[in-house]
């Protein structure tokens, strides 16, 4: 009798997680551009993507697509380095976590981020030590967080870091490289380079594991940024490999590309014309399609820097 209501209650919660990812696939299709039902790019192949960049807010590009082979969900943001209203914003956690690097921040979500900075986009970037759904929680990046020039979170030497210096430019480094921040405004850690001059780089060449990914690519003359979330965990978007993920990246526009953090933590967060904040993907935390995981350091984008939006 226990048995049968324990399997009951099994049969019970799948049905429930069925139809709540019915309901969160089909918010997601909204458009963040005019909030008018999406239809994403469809491609054969990775190679074979072409971006068609929408206006999405001032210096801010948006594209959505799909992929046939392997089957991917991605979308992406490009955003104009040059533009003097554009303004990066890199955060360690949630507010109250700065101070002495050693100090560790609080868990937050990418939309708490992107709302509590008054930003128009924001994506994860930073591995971190406790998973979990729950916010303002002590959290400790595993890898550098530099905002404004203030060092948040140290290196760590195992991995690389997107980094903004005070001259404007942008370039992805090995975090062993960051010696001083003499000439850094922000910095942001992930995992490791996946592309370098517009080839992927060569160990990523037999990396089978698929994941949903976050990552961030810069083209080739510097100007533009792009930020790449790719679904994964689901029938729709099986995950791609870090390899895929830095071809889509190429694809995009991108000549260098870091894997930021990925899994259940991918969400990357826009602020919709009707003033909502949430993920244009579907983020799936402990097996829950549409719920976040809150996560350590950050990078969004204000356009305004007077308001933020």
């Amino acid at each position: 009798m226990l048995r049968a209501t324990k399997d009951s209650r099994k049969i019970i919660l799948r049905v429930f997680l069925f139809f709540f990812s019915i309901i969160i696939l089909s918010c997601a299709t909204v458009s963040p551009v005019d909030s008018v039902r999406e239809r994403p790019a469809s491609f054969a192949v990775i190679e074979e993507v072409q971006p068609q960049w929408q206006e999405f807010t001032g210096n801010i590009g948006y594209f959505h697509g799909k992929i046939k082979d392997p089957r991917l969900d991605f979308w992406a943001i490009r955003i104009d380095l040059y533009a003097p209203e554009t303004r990066i914003v890199v955060k360690g956690g949630a507010a109250g976590g700065s101070g002495a690097p050693s100090i560790r921040t609080e868990s937050t979500r990418v939309s708490s981020f992107v709302r509590d900075n008054d930003l128009s986009a924001g994506i994860n970037a930073v591995p971190f030590d406790v998973i979990s759904a729950s916010e303002n929680r002590p959290i400790q990046n595993i890898g550098v967080v530099i905002s404004g020039g203030e060092l948040i979170s140290p290196v760590n030497p195992r991995y690389d870091a997107l980094v903004f210096y005070t001259d404007g430019k942008a370039a992805i480094v090995s975090q062993s490289a960051i010696n001083d921040m003499e000439n850094i405004e922000n910095a942001i850690g992930g995992f490791l380079s996946i592309l370098k001059n517009g080839q992927p780089e060569q160990r990523t060449t037999d990396l089978q594991p698929r994941h949903p990914r976050s990552a961030a690519g810069i083209s080739d003359n510097g100007r533009y940024l792009y930020l790449l979330v790719i679904d994964g965990r689901r029938p729709g978007s099986i995950g791609s490999t870090e390899k895929e993920t830095a071809l889509l990246l190429r694809s995009l526009g991108s000549w260098d590309g870091i894997n930021f953090d990925g899994g259940g933590s991918s969400a990357l967060v826009l602020r919709y014309p009707d003033g909502k904040i949430r993920p244009v993907n579907i983020p799936i935390h402990n097996g829950i399609p549409g719920q976040e995981r809150a996560v350590a350091g950050c990078i969004g984008v204000a356009i305004n820097p007077s308001t933020g939006k």
